[in-house]
């Protein structure tokens, strides 16, 4: 039969668009929902097309300030994490110390232990050392748990390179930081760059760990969750919206400068 033929064939091609679709579908909900007017508390209910919610995007009170403090968490974990758990990469794939297997194993540790646990082993921490609960603790836990991903992901790049270029650049007589500058992280920046853009997302993402740990700071995600208690505003599927958007328009500009790239090496 032709239609069983055809399905045969791209079974495999409808299977990956329908998984993509499940994936995509609270993405176009909170979209749809962003231009709704709801008439009481919860943004549940499809009302009234309505635009107010995009006019004024941080018509909530607080609400944009919680979102400026993620933003900048987020950016400043990024940073902390991608720094350290690139070297750490470095060291356990290119050196041999007593410790070695050790780390490897503990790196895997926040990845693989529950949030609650860490969080309250964090909490714990922080309480001992007569710590203020705020924005620093928030940073320093967002760093610990992001670091894990960082290293995971660039132990793979930097598994994966080709020692030969290293040693091709030394003997045109390339000093150790011109080659490391030239050769070594241009090579490893594919892994660098995927490891900081998860270690942003989670800790963007991040309720559980930073609500143990923030104290009176609230944070977007605390914002929404308190907002689910007594009514949902427009504005969170905006926020979310432009969340998806940006994020999406990141990956394509990414996508268009790898092929253009491999199209100048071709």
């Amino acid at each position: 039969m032709p239609f069983v033929t055809w399905l045969k064939r791209h079974l495999v091609v409808i299977a990956g668009l329908l998984t993509l679709a499940y994936l995509l579908l609270p993405n176009i909900v909170v979209t749809v929902f962003s231009f709704n007017k709801p008439k009481g508390r919860f943004n549940y209910e499809w009302q009234q097309f309505s635009t107010d919610a995009w006019k004024h995007p941080c018509g909530v009170a607080d609400m944009c300030g919680s979102l400026s403090l993620s933003l900048q968490i987020a950016v400043w974990a990024t940073l902390g994490a991608t720094v350290l758990g690139t070297m750490i990469a470095f060291a356990l794939v290119r050196y041999r110390f007593r410790a070695r297997g050790a780390v490897n194993s503990l790196i895997f540790l926040p990845m693989a232990m529950p949030e609650v646990v860490m969080a309250a082993s964090l909490l714990t921490l922080f309480l001992n050392m007569g710590a203020q609960l705020g924005f620093w603790t928030i940073l320093i836990a967002h760093i610990m748990f992001c670091l894990s991903f960082v290293v995971t992901a660039v132990k793979a790049r930097v598994m994966s390179m080709d020692p030969r270029l290293e040693q091709a650049a030394q003997d045109l007589y390339a000093g150790p930081a011109q080659t490391f500058l030239r050769v070594t992280l241009p090579i490893a920046a594919p892994g660098i760059a995927a490891g900081a853009l998860l270690a942003f997302a989670l800790s963007f993402d991040d309720f559980i760990i930073t609500n143990f740990n923030a104290g009176s700071t609230v944070t977007f995600p605390m914002f929404v969750w308190g907002s689910a208690q007594r009514g949902t505003p427009v504005q969170i599927n905006v926020i979310g919206t432009a969340m998806f958007v940006i994020a999406v328009l990141f990956v394509l500009a990414a996508m268009a400068v790898g092929n253009r790239r491999n199209r100048r090496q071709a």
